[in-house]
């Protein structure tokens, strides 16, 4: 699944943006039970801005897949940085309580 993007409809102003998906889920690739997540996405666009359709069915690529939370966030994080090239971005993925521990990871971005 390609990641679209659209033309920032603002290029000389600086605003973020906040996408919260709270439906995320993932597999433990230890139990192969399945993992549910809050992914917050908070960026600052350049010259292009996420397209919302194709960001859930990214998402949704990851229902099947076997993945540690660590390593999930920063993919997130990785695959948006190369669809947009934002300024700024920051992935927050809030996963569920599992044996008693909740898990929150952040993975940020800064352009240089």
């Amino acid at each position: 699944m390609e990641l679209e993007t659209f033309p920032n409809p603002r290029p000389g102003r600086t605003f973020s943006i906040t996408h919260v998906n709270p439906e995320f889920t993932s597999v433990c690739p230890k139990t192969g039970l399945p993992d549910f997540a809050t992914i917050t996405l908070e960026y600052v666009p350049d010259a292009t801005c996420i397209e919302l359709k194709s960001l859930k069915y990214y998402y949704l690529e990851f229902r099947n897949k076997g993945i540690f939370y660590e390593a999930v966030t920063n993919q997130i994080l990785d695959d948006l940085v190369a669809a947009c090239n934002p300024n700024w971005m920051k992935i927050t993925a809030e996963f569920s309580a599992r044996g008693g521990i909740h898990s929150v990871i952040e993975a940020e971005y800064v352009k240089e």
